[in-house]
């Protein structure tokens, strides 16, 4: 490599050196006859000077954006110093000049991204990618990544890779499927995670499993989620809910201290399913503030509001919230519109005078009530009390909403702040009425608690299992649980979901089988890293921690995947395309 310097090495020690710099044309302008060129690479940026009477000259003058070159030339102490540069006292003054690669105009000005389109940012993600923002949430991407391997090893776990072309077993999404040519008519599966092969690694005797594994999921795209994603995978044999709790801890604490400099408090809190989804409506709460709900079905069934009465006496509940605040109607509206959003019937506000309550409906609520509503919200003078009344399942989410909105209209938390928390004991199933069957609540290879065993069959909704989520500032960033190596117990859990024991034993039938000659009990988890590493660089987006991800619809604008194979590829797949033609 004939560069001796990288574009942010250069400080007042090397003046009066001879260097030479390679990298990007960040810009290039003219002052009075003399050009400035700032030269950049992924380490920084420094300052070029070509002076009149250069032979380089007209080659400066003529540079565009983006062209690659190699400059060598003395560095020399800047007249004018910039601050804000960390190369800002100096300067190179160039003697000779190399264009390597002239750049093209380029098709979108990257010095204003706000203007860019999604879809042109990834069409031209080399670009984008060359932005020092982008490469530096890379770079601790990769620290991030190195963190963890380092805390893992430091633990005595195994990094071991698994397949990517599987059988297709339920996890919850959609598989991407891959036809086979060697076996006409058959498919393998991407994995949705490594969850059956690091079972699979217990029962082989490596007790200590971890991966930074890619994971495949067709399902429908959103901010946190993409098409493959990374997860920090890791499994153990012989565990307690401590041990992988401590390992997780252990784990997130390395990977902030490496990453932020920040040594987060360990052990985090943990919260039964039950209690999060009472208190803030969903099994993934933010508790970087207070806010929680209020259960007041009581209150609104004895009240002459027929609505609220109606909906408890079907089986429904009637929740509320109270912030410290005043809203507009203007408010109240944008809240509504999110409630109904959400699948709710609407909002119910109140303002809270005195010992009682203004608004539509406060004439439902005599004095009595008012002032159990009051106690039973926390409500002081002048604040607002939102209600929302509908089956339990709705109530909660709506209020979660509007939880979350509130946190952040209010601004009632630290953006800064890193708030975890463990969500424990998840019912093992959930009814889908839609379909009006029972589906897994989360993995279908959950342990069920003991005391529930006897319940599978009898009554599914009260069966709980040690299943556990990490969140963090009401995101989810992992999943796992002890798991269920009882191969009849197993079978039992799956029957209550529609799969029959031969449908169990095509698909589960080898990791059974494993199971037969021995299994330890074992548990794990997978932690959502590209999630971790948005979190980490304050962002919600995770395509913006991915170096080349998807859009909203799955496609890769860059390289124009998915794509058309040709007629022949489709013959050596013995597959036909009968898709009918767009008008």
């Amino acid at each position: 490599m004939r560069r001796t310097h990288n574009c942010g090495e250069l400080r007042k020690k090397n003046v009066g050196k001879s260097v030479t710099l390679q990298g990007w044309v960040n810009k290039n302008r003219n002052h009075g006859g003399v050009i400035f060129i700032d030269i950049r690479d992924r380490y920084g940026l420094t300052q070029l000077v070509v002076r009149p009477g250069s032979k380089f000259f007209k080659t400066a003058e003529e540079l565009r954006r983006e062209s690659v070159i190699e400059a060598t030339g003395k560095v020399v102490e800047r007249e004018q110093k910039n601050p804000n540069m960390p190369t800002g006292d100096v300067e190179v003054v160039v003697e000779n000049l190399v264009v390597l690669s002239a750049a093209s105009p380029l098709p979108v000005d990257y010095e204003d991204p706000s203007n860019i389109t999604e879809d042109n940012r990834l069409k031209y993600r080399y670009l984008d990618l060359r932005r020092p923002e982008m490469q530096e949430k890379l770079r601790l991407r990769h620290v991030a990544a190195q963190a963890a391997r380092e805390f893992m090893s430091s633990q005595n776990f195994l990094e071991i890779e698994t397949p990517f072309l599987i059988v297709s077993t339920p996890e919850g999404a959609r598989d991407y499927v891959v036809p086979s040519r060697v076996n006409p008519g058959r498919f393998y599966a991407l994995p949705q995670s490594p969850q059956i092969f690091k079972q699979i690694l217990m029962v082989s005797g490596f007790d200590r499993y971890f991966q930074l594994a890619r994971c495949m999921r067709d399902e429908d795209l959103r901010k946190d989620r993409q098409p493959e994603h990374t997860q920090i995978d890791l499994e153990m044999s012989f565990p307690t809910l401590d041990d992988l709790f401590g390992v997780a801890e252990g784990l997130m604490k390395n990977i902030w201290k490496r990453t932020l400099g920040i040594d987060i408090k360990t052990p985090f809190p943990r919260i039964s399913h039950h209690e999060s989804v009472a208190k803030h409506g969903c099994d993934k709460p933010d508790l970087r503030f207070g806010l929680e709900l209020s259960d007041v079905s009581d209150i609104a069934e004895s009240s002459d509001f027929n609505v609220f009465k109606g909906i408890v006496k079907s089986g429904g509940v009637v929740k509320a919230v109270c912030p410290a605040a005043q809203f507009t109607r203007k408010d109240v509206e944008d809240f509504e519109k999110m409630v109904k959003q959400e699948g709710g019937k609407g909002l119910v506000a109140l303002k809270v005078a005195g010992k009682g309550v203004e608004g539509s409906a406060a004439k439902f609520f005599n004095a009595e009530l008012q002032k159990k509503l009051l106690k039973r919200t926390g409500a002081k003078d002048n604040d607002t009390i939102f209600i929302v009344g509908d089956k339990a399942s709705v109530a909660n989410a709506c209020l979660a909403k509007l939880r979350n909105e509130l946190g952040r209209r209010l601004e009632l938390f630290n953006p800064k702040e890193f708030s975890f928390c463990w969500i424990t004991d998840f019912p093992l199933y959930e009814w889908n009425a839609e379909e009006n069957k029972w589906d897994m609540g989360h993995n279908p290879f959950s342990m069920p608690k003991e005391k529930d065993i006897d319940l599978i069959e009898t009554d599914p909704g009260k069966v709980f299992c040690y299943q556990y989520d990490l969140v963090l500032n009401g995101v989810e960033i992992g999943s796992g649980s002890i798991r269920n190596t009882d191969p009849e117990l197993q079978a039992r859990v799956l029957k209550v979901v529609g799969h029959s024991m031969e449908d169990v034993k095509r698909k589960f039938g080898f990791m059974l089988e494993a199971f037969s000659y021995g299994v330890p009990p074992h548990g794990g988890m997978g932690l959502g890293f590209d999630r971790i590493v948005a979190i980490l660089c304050g962002l919600e987006d995770i395509r913006e921690v991915i170096a080349f991800p998807k859009n909203k619809s799955a496609q890769n604008p860059m390289d124009g995947s998915p794509g058309d194979i040709s007629a022949q590829q489709l013959k050596e797949l013995n597959i036909r395309i009968d898709i009918p033609k767009k008008s």
